[in-house]
């Protein structure tokens, strides 16, 4: 047996653990029993990080020149270095005839494929996913609802491995639509409080109006292409012949979904209430897997947007705008998990620029890296609010660094990692992602210079807003004098090793991580890293046109390495300045331009421009249309049967059975007709 035909297994066994837990969980919990609740979910979990990790092993020592025997349902694509299982048929719908009068099959498969892009976000999603599970144990051993928060915790893994491992754009789909429901259900986990059962629905609604953009996607594609097999997709979209609109318009709807799943502008709003969920859901689906699935999906579809230019213009201008609009949001908040959220925002504007410049493998680089340290930055806030007994406002903390050590110190280095600082694994990923940015005018998109200038420009401009606000929230947080309230001092703790030992795994992560990507300028060669995911990206020269490769500017590159480190080293000595040694710039900053400020504070109000832009109006609408519906039509529908009622009470008289009545009745009629005849 070789390990892909197992690849099924992967995302079952979560799905297990979430079937057990949800029918059988509820009696262990009653009868104050956890530890059934606990050895189901993360032993389903450990069982699907050791199957894809022995998948992705096994991929790596894959010898392509001289493939093994493989199973009939098994097909190897030695060129792209895919290995797809097909598991069964799923819709086959039959023929139909496509949009340019070609003839086609709709038949969709349950096809899983494993290769070096889904190998990447396989390992993140599973090894982050155990850990975030095995962190749960302790912060959550308090919660009611102890048994349904691992349910819901286990489907989201399932869900979101599908998405991973789907070979077909509606297997993904069938994910895509599943960890948004399972990000419903853990926003408002809390269901009891008002605010987390509203920023589960704002995340679901929000979350559809974007799906609505995949699925014209889809729709449109099969009708294009006559397939929805994402390698198909791809070889069909680089061999050229299709008209520059159609791909751009494919793309483009796929990216209205990627920007409702990623939170990107204009539907980024449901991420930083998503906060109102616990913490490690905060860690796990809006920091290191679900959110960015539409990094995710724009890489796979790599093929169809390098024959695009607009499609790309708009994913890295989308990414660019979001990256800075949100990074200064986080420069003045004072919740921790909000400074997280836009900080979020803002990373995943990050991968975009990245992908939309054609650089698939650095967007998917930062991916990788963001998961460690913002994984980290995310448990490390669980932590400190758990030590502080539930207080989230950093302002009410302050002189930590010395009663939580384990988590100061890794909570340190996520923001190290996340600021840039050299030979952290940040600084790999956002360095290669500016770099590829500047030169943007010479990739698959082909940019004109001032946009390729203007993005790397936002870019490093953004590196600085996060380096600072970051450093902000950890002097703010760990240093500065103490501002605990004395009901708070009597909770700080330092936490279980069943959560600060996650904490420290992560940490090397954050630190090491981007080794595997060293850069070309410092190595002279490729890294691994772009060897590893070289067979996955589609070239436009397997087409009907290719891109020249520029010739390398070695000095501009090392220029533009030391400003986005410099940038870096500048919003760190800021916030040292301003918040560690306890200036008073910052309030006089604030009070010298308050309008500025309060606009900051308040998220550039675009809750309340969408409230009254859109959903008051709909909400009116809805109430006119509603009292139509009451007034006229139901109204209408009730005077037909009053009417009737009335008429039947009135022909009662004329047929009461009774012969003197009827012969009333035809004398009557008699003398009608005598007096209109006489």
């Amino acid at each position: 047996m070789i390990p892909v035909d197992l690849l099924w297994l992967i995302p079952v066994l979560p799905l297990l653990g979430a079937a057990v837990n949800g029918f059988f969980g509820w009696r262990w919990e009653r009868a104050h029993n956890l530890k059934p609740i606990t050895a189901v979910a993360i032993a389903s979990t450990a069982l699907s990080l050791l199957l894809s990790l022995w998948n992705i092993v096994w991929l790596w020592g894959l010898n392509w020149s001289s493939l093994p025997k493989l199973p009939g349902n098994v097909v190897a694509d030695a060129a792209h270095h895919s290995v797809a299982l097909d598991l069964a048929p799923w819709i086959p719908a039959g023929a139909f005839t496509g949009m340019f009068g070609q003839a086609a099959n709709f038949k969709v498969d349950w096809l899983f494929v494993l290769d070096p892009l889904s190998a990447v976000m396989l390992f993140v999603v599973a090894f982050v996913g155990f850990l975030i599970h095995v962190y749960s144990i302790g912060y959550m051993a308090h919660d009611k609802g102890y048994f349904r928060y691992f349910s819901y915790l286990n489907l989201f893994m399932a869900m979101m491995l599908t998405l991973v491992l789907g070979g077909n754009y509606l297997v993904m789909f069938i994910g895509w639509e599943g960890v948004g429901l399972c990000s419903y259900l853990l926003i408002g986990f809390y269901y009891t409080k008002d605010y987390c059962a509203d920023a589960g629905k704002k995340a679901f609604l929000t979350n559809r109006i974007g799906d609505m953009g995949f699925a014209a996607g889809l729709m449109l594609m099969l009708y294009a292409f006559g397939t929805l097999d994402m390698a198909k997709v791809n070889a069909m979209a680089v061999s050229g012949g299709y008209p520059s609109w159609l791909l751009a318009a494919v793309g483009i709807l796929l990216f209205v979904g990627a920007t409702g799943k990623s939170a990107q502008m204009p539907l980024y709003v449901w991420l930083p209430d998503a906060m109102a969920g616990p913490t490690p859901v905060s860690a796990l689906i809006h920091a290191a897997t679900m959110v960015t699935s539409g990094v995710y999906l724009v890489a796979r579809s790599n093929g169809l947007y390098t024959m695009s230019p607009a499609a790309l213009m708009v994913v890295a201008g989308v990414g660019c705008l979001t990256a800075l609009f949100a990074a200064s949001i986080g420069l003045v908040q004072n919740d921790i998990k909000k400074v997280l959220a836009y900080s979020t925002v803002s990373q995943l504007g990050y991968m975009f620029l990245g992908v939309g410049v054609g650089a698939y493998a650095a967007g998917v680089f930062h991916l990788y890296t963001h998961a460690f340290f913002k994984g980290l930055l995310f448990l490390g806030a669980g932590a400190v609010i758990h030590a502080m007994g539930g207080e989230q406002d950093i302002r009410k903390m302050g002189g930590l660094w010395g009663k939580i050590p384990h988590t100061a110190r890794t909570f340190l280095l996520g923001c190290i990692a996340i600021a840039g600082v050299p030979l952290f694994s940040g600084f790999f990923s956002k360095d290669e992602i500016l770099w590829k940015a500047l030169t943007s005018a010479d990739g698959p998109g082909r940019f004109p210079q001032w946009y390729a200038t203007a993005l790397f420009a936002v870019g490093v401009t953004a590196a600085a807003m996060t380096a600072f606000y970051m450093f902000r929230l950890f002097f703010l947080t760990f240093f500065n004098s103490d501002r605990v309230s004395e009901e708070a001092k009597h909770h700080v703790h330092e936490n279980p090793p069943v959560m600060t030992v996650p904490l420290w795994i992560l940490a090397a992560g954050a630190v090491a991580g981007g080794y595997v990507g060293l850069p070309k300028l410092w190595t002279g060669s490729d890294n691994f890293w772009e060897r590893w995911l070289e067979p996955v990206l589609y070239k436009a020269g397997e087409g009907a046109e290719a891109v020249a490769p520029a010739a390398h500017n070695t000095g501009l590159e090392w220029g533009a390495m030391v400003l986005s480190v410099a940038v870096a080293f500048f919003g760190i000595a800021l916030a040292w300045t301003w918040y560690k040694r306890e200036t008073q710039t910052p309030s006089k900053l604030a009070l010298s331009v308050p309008g500025l400020y309060r606009t900051i504070l308040n998220k550039y109000f675009v809750d309340e421009i969408y409230f009254g832009a859109f959903i008051r109006p709909f909400v009116m609408a809805s109430r006119i249309l509603w009292g139509v519906d009451r007034w006229l039509v139901d109204g209408a529908v009730n005077t037909v049967a009053y009417a009737n009622e009335v008429l039947g009470m009135l022909l009662r008289f004329f047929q009461t059975g009774y012969i003197r009545n009827y012969g009333l009745f035809i004398l009557a009629a008699v003398l009608v007709l005598l007096y209109f005849f006489v």
